[in-house]
C-alpha cells in the first residue's frame, strides 16, 4: 500500500513480484483510483490516439486509462506497427497505465522494445512507406512470480523448480529493463490468521488526498511529476542534506548502482519528501526509495 502511494504520486514505474494469490494484480487495479487528474493537454492527446481506432469515449475525457495486454500480445500490439502504422498499446496508455500481468512470460523481444518510450515518452515506428511517432508516457506496472510455477520460498515447499529454470525464467528481464524500473517489491502472502482477521483498510480516497496534495507540490515546483525529472534537473529539484547524500554515495559503492540507478533513487526519495511535505531530502527519504 504505501509502495501504490509513492507511485501513484510521483508516477513511478512499479514491478511487485510474489506467489500467486498474494494480490499482486487487485493492487495494479486499485491504482487508477490513486492517480492524479491528468492534464488537459495530456487528456487530449490520450483522446487523440483513441480516435484513431475508433474507440474514443467522450465519457472517458480526461480519465488516465489503463491497458491491460495479455502475455501473449505480439510486439505490433503492444509498441505499434502495420504497413500503415497504428499506435499499440503503449500508445493507448499515454498518460495512464500499462499494466503487465506475468510479465517474464511475454516475449523478450517485446519486453526489450519497452526500454525507448520508458526513457523518451515516446515511440517511433518505421516502415519502408511511412514513419511515424506516437507519445508513450506512460507508467509501467507489472506483477510476476519469483519462479515458473510461482511458489519458490513457500514455507510448505511447494516449488519444484530447478535452480536452473529460476534463473532462465528470471533471466527474461534485462538487467538495463530492470534498471528503468523505479520501484521493485515483493508482495508476501498473507499468512490465514492475517487473511481472515483483518481489520478495514484506509479507503483510496483518503490516500488520493494525500496524493493529490504532494501532485500540486511536485507541479509548483517543477511543473512535472518526479518520474519525469530530467538528469539535468536533479540537483537543482532533489537537493539532499548531508547525512542523506553519504547514505547515497555508500549505497551506491556497497550496492554497485549505476548512475541511472543514483538518478532514479533521487526521484523516488524526491516523492516520498513530497509525501511528507519536506522541503530537502533526509536520510529517512533516501533510506526508503533504496529499499
Amino acid at each position: 500500500r504505501r509502495a501504490l502511494e509513492i507511485a501513484a504520486t510521483g508516477l513511478h514505474s512499479m514491478l511487485m513480484f510474489g506467489p500467486p494469490g498474494s494480490g499482486k494484480s487487485m493492487l495494479a487495479a486499485r491504482l487508477p483510483g490513486l492517480l492524479p487528474d491528468m492534464a488537459e493537454a495530456g487528456g487530449l492527446q490520450s483522446a487523440a490516439i483513441h480516435s484513431l481506432d475508433g474507440n474514443f469515449d467522450p465519457a472517458r475525457l480526461g480519465v488516465r486509462p489503463f491497458c491491460s495486454p495479455h502475455h501473449s500480445s505480439s510486439a505490433a500490439a503492444l509498441i505499434g506497427g502495420g504497413g500503415i502504422p497504428r499506435p499499440g498499446e503503449i500508445s493507448r496508455s499515454h498518460e495512464g497505465i500499462l499494466f503487465l500481468d506475468e510479465m517474464p512470460e511475454f516475449d523478450r523481444r517485446v519486453l526489450e522494445a519497452l526500454r525507448e518510450p520508458l526513457e523518451t515518452g515516446e515511440i517511433t515506428i518505421s516502415r519502408a512507406a511511412r514513419r511515424a511517432t506516437f507519445p508513450a508516457r506512460f507508467q509501467l506496472v507489472a506483477a510476476m512470480n519469483p519462479c515458473p510455477c510461482g511458489f519458490l520460498g513457500d514455507p510448505r515447499g511447494r516449488c519444484r523448480c530447478t535452480p536452473d529454470q529460476v534463473s532462465r525464467y528470471r533471466g527474461k528481464l534485462s538487467g538495463p529493463l530492470l534498471d528503468r524500473i523505479d520501484l521493485i517489491l515483493e508482495v508476501a502472502a498473507l499468512a490465514e490468521g492475517e487473511l481472515f482477521s483483518a481489520a478495514a483498510g484506509e479507503g483510496s480516497a483518503a490516500v488520493r488526498g494525500r496524493v493529490e496534495d504532494a501532485w500540486q507540490r511536485q507541479l509548483k515546483r517543477q511543473g512535472m511529476a518526479n518520474s519525469r525529472l530530467p538528469a539535468a534537473s536533479l540537483d537543482r529539484h532533489c537537493a539532499t542534506d548531508r547525512e542523506a547524500a553519504g547514505l547515497l554515495q555508500g549505497a551506491a559503492a556497497r550496492l554497485g548502482l549505476s548512475a541511472r540507478a543514483c538518478h532514479r533513487i533521487l526521484r523516488v526519495a524526491r516523492t516520498i519528501a513530497d509525501l511528507a511535505d519536506a522541503a530537502t531530502i533526509g536520510a529517512a527519504h533516501l533510506a526508503e526509495a533504496i529499499q
